[in-house]
């Protein structure tokens, strides 16, 4: 019986979760993604990500065709991802091969290769096709908000430049200027000499000035879009700019670099040899060489765009191609509810990847809310932000009993400080993982690494009031199951009251009751608020 039910779960699990493989066919490198597709949430996790170094880009100079040894290099690499892919026993394998294979006269010749002989069919894609997939990519790991957002990617053989929101694409450009391109037709000597490197300057503006055009048309008045850079280039770039800071993040995916520090990085570069630049940590033997073009073009078009600050975002073409094919295989209404629920699908992933229980979690999260709700002013002086943050925490404040139930909070912060939080940004993460991490035993100290991450008094402010009211919450979870059906709360200046309402009339709360307050010491020494509770009987 116990085997009919394991097999019958193992059934309903692989209807669940299908497995799928992108392949990104770049001009400088090729990307193999292996996701997992969670057909009941509609989102996906990455279960294995591998990059080669193939350069397509390194075309004949005569007659512009892809080498026969790039060629070969491409090969093989896509017949080593093709048995890793297969290895994961994944459903398809969804392929684009971009600008280097598009613009060689003998491309589709490559491709014809592949399919023959690895029986891999390759998408070649179009630049506004390539944009239309960077689009998605970055729409899958952040969160847009009411605001526009300019997409930049920077590859070897093309850049393209999107203005998107949460509903849609509203331009989708490619240029033919990439840092291979640049480097195999402009750069002669490395250090740049000043004089070519104010011509590429010029040349990168003129090629993408069409481009920049088309997005300042349709942005409306009023608007203040939020640049966001992906790629190979932009992610070294921002790897440069972090090693600046005092702390330096966990994750590049939502870091932000200021225009003033990208050009301070930029001008280090330009001055080093490809030798100086191969000894730093964040850049390979590869990017060494062509990481000066392609930083010019970030910088330019930042100049151009008129931004002062970027957003670095992980996920670009080959994370698109899965969203794609979620979009294809009806999986997704559209990219819109994919948007817009992209922070609950992210944290309820984390609830399922860590065995909470999430009926407990969301009882938690629902009393945590309703005192957020009716203590403003009192417990809490927050404008909106921290209730989305207060939920992420409640939903996964149990999560460190995953390791171990001695001290779980502490678990708790690291399990949350380390996962995978989409559509958050570096400092809400942080800061959800520090309420989680504060919701039982001490109150923050200056010498726990959780506060000390925390980067503004502001921020600090945030999570100790949030803190505070899932302390709360948290207590009403003693049971199994639930006993109390909701909370009544009434506060004043300095006063929190609050009354439990029993699930079945003469139900004994009295377990709640001391639960909550035994919280009244920590609640008057971090907020100076005196806690009352009571019963309705």
């Amino acid at each position: 019986m116990l085997d009919a039910e394991a097999s019958a779960q193992t059934t309903d699990e692989s209807q669940r979760l299908r497995r799928i493989a992108a392949i990104d066919i770049g001009t400088n490198s090729t990307h193999l993604l292996v996701a997992q597709v969670d057909t009941t949430l509609r989102t996906f996790s990455i279960l294995q990500a591998e990059k080669s170094t193939t350069r397509l880009g390194e075309r004949d100079p005569d007659s512009g065709e892809l080498t026969p040894s790039a060629m070969q290099r491409g090969y093989e690499t896509l017949r080593r991802f093709r048995d890793l892919a297969t290895s994961h026993q994944v459903e398809q394998i969804v392929t684009a091969a971009t600008s280097a294979v598009r613009e060689a006269s003998n491309g589709r010749d490559f491709l014809q290769k592949i399919q023959d002989g690895l029986g891999m069919e390759v998408d070649l894609v179009s630049g506004p096709e390539e944009a239309r997939l960077i689009y998605l990519g970055v729409l899958s790991g952040m969160s847009f908000g009411d605001r526009p957002h300019l997409l930049l990617d920077i590859g070897g053989g093309s850049t393209e430049l999107i203005l998107a929101d949460g509903r849609d694409a509203r331009a989708l450009t490619s240029t033919r200027v990439g840092a291979v391109r640049l480097q195999r037709d402009f750069v002669k000597d490395d250090p740049i000499p000043p004089q070519r490197r104010s011509f590429l300057q010029a040349f990168i503006q003129g090629s993408l000035e069409p481009a920049v055009d088309k997005v300042h048309r349709r942005i409306k008045p009023g608007e203040i879009p939020v640049l966001v850079a992906t790629s190979g280039t932009a992610m070294a770039i921002g790897a440069l700019a972090a090693s600046e800071d005092e702390r330096p993040p966990l994750k590049l995916h939502g870091y932000r670099v200021s225009r003033q520090r990208l050009d301070r990085v930029v001008d280090r570069l330009s001055t080093m040899t490809p030798e100086q630049r191969r000894e730093l940590s964040s850049i390979n033997d590869r990017r060494a060489e062509i990481i000066v073009p392609g930083a010019l073009i970030l910088q330019t078009t930042m100049q151009m765009l008129g931004v002062d600050e970027l957003v670095l975002s992980e996920r670009a073409l080959r994370e698109g191609l899965i969203v794609d094919w979620m979009l294809r295989h009806g999986l997704l209404e559209d990219r819109f509810s994919f948007q817009s629920s992209i922070r609950q699908r992210t944290v309820i992933h984390q609830v399922q990847r860590f065995a909470v229980n999430q009926r407990r979690a969301e009882r938690v999260a629902t009393h945590a809310l309703s005192l957020y709700d009716a203590s403003k002013g009192v417990m809490h002086h927050d404008d909106g932000q921290g209730r989305e943050l207060l939920w992420a925490a409640a939903m996964l404040h149990a999560c460190g009993q995953h390791i171990n139930l001695s001290a779980y909070h502490k678990h708790t912060w690291y399990l949350i400080r380390h996962g995978e939080l989409l559509g958050y940004s570096e400092a809400e993460h942080l800061m959800v993982a520090a309420i989680a991490r504060y919701h039982r035993r001490s109150l923050p100290k200056k010498r726990h690494e959780s506060w000390q991450a925390l980067a503004t008094r502001e921020n600090r402010r945030l999570v100790n009031e949030m803190a505070l009211l899932l302390r709360l919450a948290a207590a009403l979870d003693r049971r199994p199951e639930p006993v109390v059906e909701s909370l009544r709360v009434s506060s004043s200046p300095g006063h929190l009251q609050l009354e439990l309402v029993p699930e079945r009339l003469n139900q004994n709360l009295s377990l709640e009751q001391w639960s909550l307050e035994s919280c009244a010491d920590v609640v008057r020494e971090a907020s100076g608020v005196i806690l009352s509770v009571s019963v309705q009987h």
